[in-house]
């Protein structure tokens, strides 16, 4: 991708969707939530002394263009913690189709907040690929849909962006059925219409990926104020494996939510371009290229999985 022109605005949008509709008649899910990621190395994440030294850089990238930064609400405040599970099966297939799997649950003083949050997503670079998967569960409780353009820095090199489309359905575990194996692709594929074209046999179950338990530890930095009401809280997090304490890599990420493309004004979003590059040109050093979390998570024990990252 060649470097965004920060006078033209149009260079940050995203291409509309075709109309097309789901088998029940419904309308494709369209994008309401625009994240931004930034992996990072972990070298300087030994502290909370590393978020706060990673938040002089947000703080400094946003003045630079001309972005609001409001720390206060974070200041003083101590990391959170979440566990986090990828489930797949021995030879990864829903990674290596562009399914994840995921539970999480957030942590505090050493005990669970809040019940098990599950997360099954179809992550994608082609945005109508992405949106024709119906990633809905089959559930009688509710469930929450999220479609997101994910930003990334370019594989080879900082100063650009590239996009993955994130097609998630969430919801707390209670609310999935107590009946039938929740580990055996069958039941999966019930729960998960859209997983049914990976079911290959019968007797197939979907386990812990690479037995390994993530710990992330979250910081929250501020509010990002891109104007025309367009604001984000940012985070930076470290993931580390639990038990060992592994390092595995580290995250600075912010996440904008809209109703319609369109309520999105062309100043803002070219803000948050420009945002973006700067914080990649001033902190280059700390930037993982070519990675995303889930990606760490399944390269642990080499022989890294094929997907659509």
């Amino acid at each position: 991708m060649a470097p965004v022109k920060m006078n033209d605005p149009r260079t940050t949008r995203v291409a509309d969707l075709q109309p097309g509709q789901y088998a029940d008649g419904s309308a494709l899910h369209d994008i309401q939530y625009l994240e931004c990621k930034l992996i990072l190395k972990t070298d300087e994440f030994t502290s909370p002394a590393g978020f706060r030294k990673y938040g002089k850089l947000v703080a400094r990238a946003a003045k630079d263009c001309g972005v609001g930064f409001d720390a206060a609400a974070a200041k003083g405040t101590r990391p959170a913690v979440r566990e986090v599970q990828f489930l797949d099966t021995e030879d990864f297939r829903l990674y290596n189709n562009a399914f994840i799997l995921r539970r999480r649950v957030r942590f505090e003083d050493g005990f669970a907040a809040e019940e098990p949050e599950i997360v099954f997503k179809f992550r994608h670079p082609d945005q109508q690929q992405a949106a024709e998967v119906d990633v809905r569960p089959n559930l009688p409780a509710d469930y929450r849909v999220k479609f997101k353009a994910e930003a990334l820095p370019l594989k080879d090199r900082v100063g650009g962006y590239r996009l993955l489309y994130s097609h998630n359905v969430q919801f707390p575990l209670s609310h999935a059925p107590r009946d039938g194996d929740r580990m055996a692709m069958e039941r999966l594929a019930e729960i998960f219409p859209a997983m049914k074209v990976l079911q290959r046999s019968k007797g197939e179950r979907i386990s812990l990926v690479n037995q390994t338990i993530v710990e992330e530890v979250l910081q929250d930095l501020g509010t990002l104020d891109f104007g025309k009401g367009v604001t984000a809280d940012a985070n930076v997090a470290l993931w580390r494996t639990r038990g060992e304490h592994l390092p595995l890599v580290g995250e600075f990420a912010f996440q904008v939510k809209f109703k319609r493309r369109e309520d999105v004004h062309d100043k803002a979003r070219e803000r948050v371009a420009k945002f973006f590059i700067r914080l990649q040109q001033i902190g280059g050093e700390w930037i993982y290229l070519g990675a995303t979390k889930t990606g760490m998570v399944y390269r642990l024990n080499g022989n890294p999985p094929q997907s659509h990252e």
